[in-house]
């Protein structure tokens, strides 16, 4: 009878809810450039936490970005296509932490790079260094997807005791890790399984071969063409009509997004500035983005000059 009610008490008892631990505080983690608000700049790094918020609970990604805008990650360092924390919690030994994407297929690159090679406003972008908003659908219709779609496609690891798929200091590794992905859009590339230097290798020899291929195709001809000659004779320039055209001039549609800074962010610190090149020219950039676009929609907005 002692043991029944001993394990009835037992059984009725409240459970115990376990607090949540407090980390460790330190002055030496990454500082991030996020105080408040959104915590990323450009629209590659925002959709890289739109779909952290799709596959991680709201509970876990707020603790991590906490962590994050605290300082709390030691380090952050990308090596071999995987990126590698560490972590103060609530232990003395940090956590350690690793972060990878399943890398794409050769074939899926494949017919990635062949599809860029298709869109030379894409493969321009790319080759200046920049990251072109359509480059998403380019992945799409070639059936890869760029940003992870699902939870598989994270490889996830933390030495922390939490038996979570995703904790607080995997989370607030990916919060920097989006900071990362702002001044750099090719470490997203490089997560996938393909470093910037093979993909723009790949995409100049999709575009050389298909010129090649125009080349070889069509020969050019050495016999004048009668029609072609005689037109170009009327079209040609007659000062007394500098100021009129045939047509109107095409019309020029100003990207809706901020101006990419990645490109001064990579330039990182001058010599001549005690700051970087961002925040000195930042300001000017989108200066003079808004300008440009005021001034644009000022002219459209003016009534048509009737001769």
């Amino acid at each position: 009878m002692t043991r029944r009610r001993s394990r009835r008490s037992r059984r009725n008892r409240p459970r115990r809810h376990h607090r949540p631990t407090r980390a460790i505080p330190t002055d030496q983690g990454v500082a991030s450039r996020s105080r408040r608000g959104a915590f990323v700049e450009s629209w590659w790094a925002e959709r890289w936490i739109a779909a952290l918020e799709r596959l991680i609970t709201p509970l876990r990604l707020a603790r991590g970005r906490a962590y994050a805008r605290a300082g709390q990650v030691l380090s952050l360092q990308e090596r071999s296509g995987t990126v590698l924390a560490q972590v103060q919690g609530s232990r003395r030994q940090p956590y350690r932490v690793t972060i990878g994407l399943a890398p794409l297929a050769g074939g899926a690159w494949e017919r990635v790079i062949a599809a860029l090679a298709r869109r030379p406003d894409l493969a321009a972008s790319l080759l200046a260094g920049e990251m072109p908003r359509g480059i998403d659908e380019v992945f799409g219709q070639a059936r890869p997807s760029l940003f992870p779609t699902k939870l598989a496609h994270l490889r996830l690891a933390c030495t922390c005791p939490d038996e979570a798929a995703v904790c607080k200091h995997i989370a607030a590794t990916c919060y920097l890790l989006g900071e990362q992905l702002d001044e750099n859009p090719f470490l997203l590339f490089r997560l996938r399984g393909r470093g910037q230097d093979e993909l723009l290798e790949g995409l100049r020899r999709q575009v050389g071969a298909g010129s090649g291929a125009d080349a070889e195709g069509s020969a050019p001809s050495t016999e004048v063409d009668p029609e072609r000659e005689s037109a170009a004779d009327t079209t040609s320039l007659d000062p007394a009509g500098f100021w009129s055209a045939a047509e109107p001039p095409p019309r020029i549609d100003l990207p809706s997004e901020r101006p990419d800074l990645s490109l001064l962010r990579r330039l990182g610190t001058f010599t001549a500035l005690d700051d970087d090149l961002v925040a000195h020219l930042g300001p000017a950039y989108r200066s003079v983005a808004s300008a440009a676009e005021a001034a644009f929609e000022a002219a459209e907005d003016e009534p048509a000059i009737e001769e």
